[in-house]
């Protein structure tokens, strides 16, 4: 990179103001996503489908085209104009989270969960590339920990929103609204976090696309997808830290996200919409503070001389999320529980700012895209896929018990914990040495 371009970045407070309005877009995503786990059985009751049924749309519905759309658009990202498509993922999510709200029937709702899923895989290549361009490199890590408090901010506020519904649905049997006619709550619930997707939309709108960074050539002057492969096979053991050592501390994200307010509800008797009230609050408080606080810590060890301080938080994040998951079967009350998940909350969260931040580090400007698009799809397959079907696998066939429930999430923690602190050290020195260079 040249002096001039090294000195020619964005102002601080236009970078935050993109950091902010990322940080809505990227909330709003997670609504529309995991609104529905807590509409499960208003749904299921109309629409009179099975649990098998329901799962569909609460994983494999969304995850497929989420996965399948990641890399193309993150090729997309490295070639064209990125604020333009983070607005038409936007549009696309939103309407068809509304259109899942106008579903009359399951297959039309499984059809719209599709839509929501291709939407959603637009924003967060683009976002962290978008990012990389507004920050310098030394400053990129506070700026990617507030981007990502999105998921816990946007799960939260599903979980209570749902808690909310699942009151409304109770005293309420439908909804009349102008120009859709009558629905029922959980249709109306839909249509009403879908509907602010359009005020997002124009507020991306006032994002700058900014010039890339460390670029040399045309804009589309990208590498092809063999050396793209052969730069990362090059840095195999990085990659293997970032794509499939972090997707393991996802799995446990997952499993805890999914099966937390079945914990409160069958083993400790609690009301399910004030399981999902309070466990939002608690995700959205200690989500955050994850994700924040992993940042400060390794500038601190970076101060003492930690060279590969990112990656040791990474390792300390997902030892303590093991041990935290370990202990929550012996705990004898659901106040208790809920300390052993927020400390799992918490310190599952750590590290995913840095390793963010990381992968821009050692990924050049016109790579960036399609290799963000890479780790969203392998922390969705391993993450997304393995995390609550894990968990209910091991309730299921392993102790053949629905109460068993805590310790199969439990489980899942001590046997993917490890793999994840294994693949993440294996990253450490080798992330010293691109650093160097």
């Amino acid at each position: 990179m040249s002096e001039s371009e090294e000195d020619n970045w964005p102002s601080a407070i236009e970078g935050w103001v993109v950091t902010l309005l990322l940080l809505v877009a990227f909330t709003f995503s997670f609504v529309d996503r995991q609104v529905l786990n807590l509409l499960v059985e208003p749904i299921r009751l109309d629409l009179q489908v099975s649990d098998t049924q329901i799962s569909f749309l609460q994983g494999l519905a969304f995850a497929v085209t989420y996965i399948l759309m990641s890399v193309p658009l993150g090729r997309m990202v490295d070639k064209y104009n990125r604020v333009g498509i983070m607005i038409g993922g936007v549009l696309v999510w939103s309407a068809t989270t509304i259109a899942c709200g106008l579903s009359r029937s399951y297959s039309q709702l499984l059809f719209a969960r599709f839509g929501v899923g291709a939407g959603e895989a637009a924003l967060t290549p683009a976002a962290w590339s978008v990012l990389a361009d507004y920050f310098r490199p030394t400053k990129l890590a506070l700026p990617i920990s507030v981007y990502l408090m999105g998921p816990y901010l946007g799960a939260g506020i599903a979980m209570i929103a749902g808690a909310e519904v699942l009151d409304w649905s109770r005293e309420v049997q439908e909804v009349s609204l102008p120009i859709v006619g009558v629905v029922a709550p959980w249709q109306a619930t839909f249509i009403a976090v879908g509907l602010p997707g359009v005020l997002i939309a124009g507020l991306l709108a006032t994002i700058r696309e900014p010039k890339r960074k460390g670029r040399q050539g045309a804009l589309t002057d990208v590498p092809g997808w063999r050396a793209v492969l052969r730069y990362m096979w090059q840095r195999k053991k990085v990659y293997a830290a970032l794509h499939l050592g972090v997707p393991f501390i996802v799995v446990m994200l997952y499993g805890l996200q999914g099966w937390t307010p079945t914990i409160l509800l069958r083993v400790y008797g609690w009301d399910l919409a004030d399981a999902g009230r309070i466990y939002g609050t608690l995700a959205l408080v200690t989500g955050s503070a994850g994700v924040l606080s992993g940042p400060v810590l390794s500038r601190y060890l970076l101060g003492r001389g930690v060279l590969d301080a990112p990656l040791r938080v990474a390792v300390l994040g997902a030892s303590m999320a093991t041990l935290s998951l370990a202990t929550l079967p012996f705990q004898s009350s659901g106040e208790m529980a809920l300390v052993s998940i927020g400390c799992a909350s918490f310190f599952v969260t750590l590290p995913l700012a840095l390793i963010t931040t990381v992968m821009q580090e050692v990924t050049p400007n016109n790579m960036r895209g399609v290799v963000n698009g890479m780790y969203v799809v392998t922390t969705n397959v391993l993450g997304l896929a393995l995390g609550p079907t894990l968990v209910a696998a091991s309730t299921d066939y392993i102790f053949q018990d629905t109460m068993a429930v805590a310790k199969s999430l439990a489980l899942v923690a001590v046997f993917v914990g490890p793999i994840a602190v294994y693949l993440l050290n294996q990253g450490r020195q080798s992330y010293v040495e691109l650093e160097d260079n």
